[in-house]
């Protein structure tokens, strides 16, 4: 089915899970509490080896709320895809590719899985419905 209408609902469907996935994430590190929030996630980072991991935890989170809205509204979506896979893969190197795949054991899964939704929206854009789209029309 390669018609322009069920890509573009597949774009919008693809890029709202993202979206909601990677505010979900980034919500987590800054304001829940227990073993995730922002404590847990510094010292998290902290045992990564992660440089600043205070203001590396903070700027994650934040990075991920504002990028999974970006996606979400379909604006900047490009460079807000490629940047977020960039990134994904930086984490999924530093954080889960000693645990191996599975996500049970803090593996690789998940990560590779936002990789590879992350680059179908770089390489497809991010369709009809989309904030990009319609600022598109403007200029």
């Amino acid at each position: 089915m390669n018609h322009p209408a069920v890509r573009d609902a597949a774009l919008l469907i693809l890029r709202v899970v993202l979206g909601i996935v990677f505010i979900a994430h980034g919500w987590d590190k800054a304001f829940l509490t227990g073993m995730n929030g922002p404590t847990g996630t510094i010292a998290q980072f902290e045992r990564l080896g992660i440089p600043k991991a205070q203001m590396s935890a903070w700027g994650v989170a934040g990075w991920e709320m504002v990028g999974g809205a970006l996606l979400l509204l379909g604006l900047l979506t490009s460079a807000v895809a490629g940047l977020m896979a960039l990134f994904l893969a930086a984490a999924v190197y530093v954080a889960n590719i000693d645990h191996g795949l599975f996500a049970r054991n803090g593996g690789m899964e998940l990560g590779l899985l936002c990789i590879a939704a992350l680059i179908v929206v770089l390489v497809f854009g991010p369709g009809r419905a989309s904030l990009d789209r319609a600022l598109s029309r403007f200029s």
